[in-house]
This record gives C-alpha cells, structure tokens and sequence, in this order.
C-alpha cells in the first residue's frame, strides 16, 4: 500500500499524486511541493488516504510543508508581477518580429523560473527571444507553446450556452470528441454551430453522447416498416430524448407515436 494525497496548482486543473509526508493535510490545506518547475504553491483537493502500489506510477515526490502564510504572501508578490513581466517580454516579441501570441507569465514559488505560455500556428524559433529574456530577468526563462484548447482554457470566457467555459470552469482533461457525437444527437453539422470558441469541436458534445447512443437503439431505423395501431407505416424520425418515434402512414400522413405503441413487422409491441 502506498499514501498519497492529491494537489492541484490551478482551478480545473490537473490533480497530481504526492507523498503526504507524515503532514497532517485535510482538502483546501495550501501546501508547499517541490516540482520539475522548482518549489510552487498548490492546494489539497484529495486528503491522504492510501492506494495500492500498484496504481502510483512512479516515485511520489514528498509535500515539503504546509504553506505557511509567509509563502502565500510570496505568491501573491509574484503573481502581481507577472503583468509586468507580460509586458516586457511583448515588447522583445515585437522587437524581433515573432509571429507568436503572448498567452501569460508564471512564476514557480522561488521566483528561481518564469514560464512564458503562447500560441502560434508555426514553427518559432524563440532562441533570440529566450537570450533577450533571461539577461533581462536574470532569472531561467522558459516559453511553452499551447494549443488551441489548452489556450482556451487559460484564458478563460464563455461558451454558445452563455455559461463560463467548461475547460476553465471544472474539466481537467480534455476528452476524444468526433463529428459522429454530433450526428448521434441529430445537431447540424455547421462548424460555427458545433464548434468552441478555441474552434475545435464544443467539448460538451461528449457529455450526452453514451445516452443519446443508449436511447436511439431502442428506436427503429429510418426507413423500416413497422406496425401501428393505426395500420403498417414506415419510419421517419424519432425523438430519443421523448421516446417517440415519428412514421408515415399508408395514407400518407405523417404521426409522431409513442415508441410503447410501435412494433416492427412480425413482433408484438411491448406491454407496459
């Protein structure tokens, strides 16, 4: 058996594994661990509790303390400078003409590292610009490149439903999501329709889609005979969310029927 206890640097962001070190933590503790990106700040979503070994990949790193108000107060101090920082490193992009878009600065708990995030739809070669940064921070500098939806989700802003983004708000990773999630749920197939503000498919598609797969195969296919209490007719439409199935009579007129009162040719409707 092994104890972890689970940390998380931003919100919605991803939860990582430590070794709780014999501290005594409860959920919302800040603590104070050390990372690839040196000492920084991060904040209890998951108290310890002990796992089998087996599913820890990897060495737990230990918590190094609970953060003390000294070190929350250092934070701060940083976390106001990143605008500055922003600043000056927009101006050198513009100095060497980088077609790269400046996203934020951080710094780690130390102040030893500052990490620049952009997005770019080439290839940049920042090497000058990494040069110029650090005789001007004196400090190691580094620059990370985002994608589309990982820009998304730093940013922040609101989706077509006119709620916060979902990225931002509770998602902490991004799950597969396809066209065919779109068609399972019947929605137009427009991209300006389906598609979030980073201009990949809304990640929402994947919430219903499982259910919508579910219910739709308890509908008959479009196109098959089916019998009626109203005669033989030939299936349309349907509605999976209403459980009704919409089918053309021989007469030609079109009814919407409850999938209870619908058989397909050769079987008995279901009873309730």
């Amino acid at each position: 058996m092994a104890e972890i206890v689970g940390i998380r640097f931003k919100r919605a962001g991803r939860v990582y594994y430590f070794d709780p070190a014999d501290i005594d933590l409860e959920v919302d503790d800040y603590v104070v661990v050390k990372t690839a990106r040196g000492l920084e700040l991060g904040r209890v979503v998951i108290s310890p509790k002990q796992v089998l070994a087996s599913e820890v990949t990897g060495e737990l790193k230990p918590v190094v303390r609970k953060a003390e108000p000294d070190d929350i107060e250092r934070a701060q101090k940083f976390e106001d400078k990143e605008g500055e920082a922003l600043a000056e490193c927009g101006k050198l992009i513009a100095k060497l003409g980088l077609p790269m878009k400046l996203l934020s600065a951080e710094y780690n708990l130390d102040g030893s590292l500052l990490t620049f995030f952009f997005s770019a739809t080439e290839r940049v070669d920042f090497r000058e610009l990494v040069r110029e940064l650090n005789s001007r921070f004196k400090i190691r500098v580094e620059l990370r490149q985002l994608g589309s939806r990982d820009e998304a989700k730093l940013i922040g802003g609101f989706g077509r439903c006119g709620r916060p983004l979902c990225c931002m708000n509770f998602l902490t990773e991004f799950s597969p999501v396809s066209i065919r999630m779109a068609k399972e749920q019947d929605l137009p197939l427009n991209p300006m329709k389906i598609s979030g503000v980073c201009g990949r498919l809304l990640c929402c598609l994947a919430y219903e889609s499982e259910q919508y797969h579910i219910m739709k195969e308890k509908l008959p296919k479009q196109g098959q005979r089916v019998s009626t209490p109203m005669g033989i007719a030939r299936v349309v439409g349907g509605n999976p969310l209403k459980e009704t199935v919409l089918v053309e009579l021989e007469s030609r007129a079109t009814v919407e029927l409850p999938l209870s009162e619908i058989a397909i040719e050769g079987q008995l409707p279901k009873e309730d």
